[in-house]
């Protein structure tokens, strides 16, 4: 018998939540083997030791491999204690996934919330139930649509446009994923929202089959639905054939580094040839577009007590909004700004090691 549709209850994108891992165990729990077996002292010996690292990796993320599996395999390198990303890139995207060590992790909101790029391949004739490569064929088209018919269709979806999430997505529905329901079988009715589109281009059409698109757009865009829904209007049909994300937010491609450099650099810190922190952007280099303010070491101390202090001098002009809060080049807190009042809201502890890499070292 088929199940009712369920009706999404929460209005949530796949980059609006902050994936954040805490500190665990990368080994399994030892378990008495007899007198052969690891001891407990042994297997605490063998366990790594976490420290308290800050900054960002913005790593190249493979194909293949899953955001969450990125975050641990950076989390284990550097050994930090806490690590997340800013925004979901799946298995089959390469390309930009900031990952935030430590304290760097207070500031992920600010990245997910920015605007990303991708470049992207639509493959006509095919609709997948993923809307990619990897799922599978639910109806197809002889249609092909040439140059002039993707150009003439583009400003339809340029703008705030209404867009329905894939099937295989991370939207909740009755508090459970979409993507969970849909490989259980079940119908999944997920309701249009909005997005924002700042740009769509044809790149090329290297085969009546494919077109190359690039993409600038918002929190909670999915580029699977945006090629389906290309495809749909073109009665051609389509999916994602190949998907890379160029920039998010802060970050671009000058900025990445892939995961075999990175495995190399951790390597030659821990041999002691090189220090972490010349691999790890600056926790302040995801509030580019926050103003900054520079505030006395007693200020600074009050603010990390959580106690706000008042504007000086010509600081005092500033009437409100959100800034970040520095003392001798160091971030203190990001503070809003309340009737000549710096009120702090993250309050950072850059005790061991924070980053201080440049940016666009082109890795």
């Amino acid at each position: 018998m088929n199940k009712a549709p369920r009706v999404p209850t929460t209005d949530m994108s796949p980059l609006a939540g902050v994936a954040v891992a805490h500190a665990r165990r990368d080994d399994p729990d030892p378990s008495p083997q007899g007198e052969g077996g690891r001891s407990e002292q042994a297997a605490k010996k063998n366990k790594q030791i976490k420290r308290d690292v800050h900054g960002w990796v913005v790593l190249d993320k493979p194909i293949g491999m899953t955001s969450t599996h990125a975050v641990s395999i950076v989390k284990r390198l550097f050994a930090a204690k806490r690590a997340g990303h800013a925004g979901t890139l799946d298995p089959l995207a390469s390309g930009c996934l900031p990952i935030a060590l430590g304290e760097a992790t207070k500031t992920v909101p600010f990245v997910v919330d920015s605007r990303k790029a991708y470049g992207f391949t639509v493959r006509w004739g095919e609709e997948r139930d993923t809307d990619d490569a990897e799922g599978r064929v639910v109806n197809t088209s002889a249609a092909r649509p040439d140059a002039a018919a993707i150009h003439a269709l583009l400003p339809r979806f340029t703008g705030t446009i209404e867009q329905v999430p894939p099937r295989f997505s991370a939207v909740k529905i009755d508090g459970e994923r979409a993507y969970d329901l849909a490989r259980e079988g079940e119908a999944v009715e997920i309701a249009p929202r909005p997005v924002a589109i700042h740009r769509l281009a044809l790149v090329a059409t290297p085969d009546p089959d494919h077109a190359v698109l690039a993409a600038e757009c918002g929190k909670g865009t999915y580029v699977r639905a945006l090629a389906r829904d290309l495809g749909r209007a073109h009665g051609a049909l389509g999916h994602v054939a190949a998907l890379r994300r160029s920039r998010v937010g802060p970050f671009g491609e000058s900025d990445m580094i892939s995961l075999e450099r990175l495995e190399s650099l951790c390597h030659r810190a821990a041999a002691g040839e090189a220090s972490l922190a010349d691999f790890l952007l600056p926790i302040e280099t995801a509030l580019d577009d926050i103003p900054a303010l520079a505030v006395s070491p007693a200020d600074a101390a009050r603010l990390r007590r959580g106690q706000a202090v008042l504007l000086r001098g010509r600081d005092a002009a500033i009437s409100g909004g959100v800034v970040q809060v520095a003392c001798s080049g160091q971030l203190v807190a990001i503070a809003e700004v309340d009737r000549g009042e710096v009120v702090p809201r993250r309050v950072f502890n850059l005790t061991g090691v924070a980053g201080r890499a440049g940016r666009g070292k082109g890795w």
